[in-house]
């Protein structure tokens, strides 16, 4: 059996082509799997989790397809990335659907408040926030330096630079440090979160020019 460098988790909600597409472009020596099979991700050196949908019907085929051990052990033990609604799933509650996650990160998934979505001229904003937007990486203190850095995974990738979203809810982590980035619409919100092997962003590195091909080939590249 050939060895799987990156396992991309299909559990039915979305389409993955463009996720393993861009793995490929940014690391065409790797062996980049799009698979439903448990032993696949328990195997692989990397995983990414992907998603797109309503949170509960994601964890519903995440359960069905057998894939909820696989994922939680994985995200706890090898280089993990999370996308989007992979993001979200990692917490304990969602207000969609009144959602139970993963609960591997304690924190909720909140709706962007309608009577909070107005921008700076009093214009209404539109849920769900799709587009372009601006993300601002945080600081924190290396491990073996008093220097503040940013994570890894922000290597080469300008401080502000815009990513593409498409969403309606967004996670409030109860660990402020696991914070990693954020954006405004029209309030700050977290969009990125790191805790030792685990990364995962509410945007789509995979449609993000260059900016989220640059943070894919650093995903390949981290040695947590």
């Amino acid at each position: 059996m050939k060895k799987i460098d990156i396992a991309v988790v299909d559990y039915g909600m979305g389409n993955l082509r463009s996720v393993s597409k861009a793995l490929e472009h940014v690391a065409p020596e790797k062996n980049v799997v799009v698979t439903s099979n448990p032993k696949d991700i328990e195997n692989a050196e990397r995983v990414v989790f992907p998603g797109q949908g309503a949170m509960p019907d994601c964890m519903r085929e995440l359960d069905a397809r057998g894939l909820r051990e696989s994922v939680m052990h994985a995200a706890g033990n090898k280089p993990f990335l999370g996308i989007c609604i992979g993001l979200q799933m990692l917490f304990e509650h969602s207000e969609e659907g009144d959602a139970v996650g993963l609960g591997l990160l304690k924190g909720n998934v909140k709706r962007f408040a309608a009577a909070e979505m107005h921008g700076a001229n009093g214009e209404k904003l539109k849920v769900p926030h799709m587009g372009w937007n601006q993300v601002y990486q945080t600081w924190h203190s290396s491990a073996d330096s008093s220097q503040l850095q940013s994570h890894a995974l922000w290597k080469n990738i300008e401080n502000g630079a815009r990513f593409y979203y498409v969403h309606s809810y967004y996670v409030q982590p109860e660990d402020e440090c696991i914070i990693s980035g954020y954006s405004e619409y029209p309030n700050r919100f977290t969009v990125a979160i790191a805790l030792d092997n685990l990364f995962a962003v509410q945007f789509h590195p995979e449609k993000s020019a260059n900016a989220g091909l640059q943070m894919l080939s650093n995903f390949v590249n981290w040695l947590p």
